[in-house]
């Protein structure tokens, strides 16, 4: 067993310093492979922070409860009390029937036709903020017939179209990079398999001295192999690296921008465990890649 891993160790030195020896084509590979891993990356990470603008939006979603006519503010009070202690509610505030009317008169432009009126047509309403976390469109419309089966309530209304674009973007957006990562995996792939295809057949002299004095197909394709990882490896962190530069780079501007909406909205990074994630998906593809591309054309030479 130690044998074995002293063996595995060898060779991944003896790749390193083969990529050593050759910096400007290594270079040029980890950038290629960083800048293919760094779009999608980039792109699930702004659909991230578009996904928590938007939470913060849905947020201040309001549910409107026109009370019928002839509540008085005790009902309605009374009402507003059981309302509160609902978990999805935030708070809910009373409006009563001259305050609507007084809003009414003021936005409309309609004052002087009100006031010829001998009623009052506007029902005393509740305006109920959901929690936070009770933001998804199908958890507001249950929530608004759940408030609805109330007595006292006449009408609950919630315009929900704009939340429902909302979150069919977000939903589009994040089909759209799930597409391009795939899309982009394959082109690392592709990228290290070329990389290794040419390694391959720039050695090929040497592999077949190896078959000829009895070295096995694993014992060539090791070396290859370590090389794919390690350029995947590399390439990933150097990904996690543009990403997180790019968006500290926009975080100035941002935190900007969202000042002078009163918003206390900070963009968030990959993070370690997204770091860590393009690294390992980075070292996999290289894997992949090189262990494609070896055993495609190992198959090809043989001793003459």
């Amino acid at each position: 067993m130690t044998a074995y891993l002293l063996r595995h160790l060898q060779v991944f030195f003896f790749s390193l310093g083969q990529m050593v020896r050759a910096p400007f084509a290594t270079l040029m590979t980890i950038a290629v492979i960083a800048i293919t891993l760094a779009l999608p990356a980039g792109a699930y990470v702004m659909v991230d922070n578009v996904q928590r603008v938007g939470a913060g939006w849905d947020g201040n979603a309001k549910i409107s409860l026109f009370l019928k006519h002839g509540t008085n503010e005790k009902a309605a009070n009374r009402l507003a009390k059981k309302i509160r202690a609902m978990a999805s509610v935030a708070s809910v505030d009373y409006i009563s029937a001259d305050a609507a009317l007084s809003d009414f008169k003021r936005l409309s432009g309609f004052g002087k036709a009100l006031d010829a009126l001998d009623y009052n047509p506007l029902p005393p309403a509740l305006i109920v903020h959901p929690q936070r976390n009770f933001n998804e469109p199908v958890r507001l419309q249950g929530l608004v017939r759940q408030l609805g089966r109330h007595g006292e309530v006449e009408l609950a209304q919630l315009d929900l179209e704009w939340v429902k674009r909302l979150h069919a973007m977000l939903q589009v957006a994040r089909r759209g990079v799930w597409i391009l990562a795939s899309v982009l995996g394959l082109a690392v792939v592709l990228i290290i398999g070329n990389t290794i295809r040419l390694a391959v057949l720039n050695r090929r002299e040497e592999i077949e001295v190896i078959k000829l004095v009895g070295g096995t197909n694993a014992f060539i394709r090791r070396p290859f192999l370590y090389t794919g990882l390690l350029q995947g490896v590399a390439g990933g962190l150097t990904a996690s690296f543009l990403v997180s530069l790019g968006f500290g780079l926009l975080a100035g501007p941002i935190r900007d921008l969202a000042s002078l909406y009163a918003s206390q909205f900070r963009t968030a990074g990959l993070g370690m465990q997204g770091a860590a994630a393009l690294v390992v998906l980075g070292g996999l593809l290289g894997w992949l890649g090189s262990r494609i591309a070896v055993g495609r054309h190992l198959r090809d030479i043989e001793p003459r």
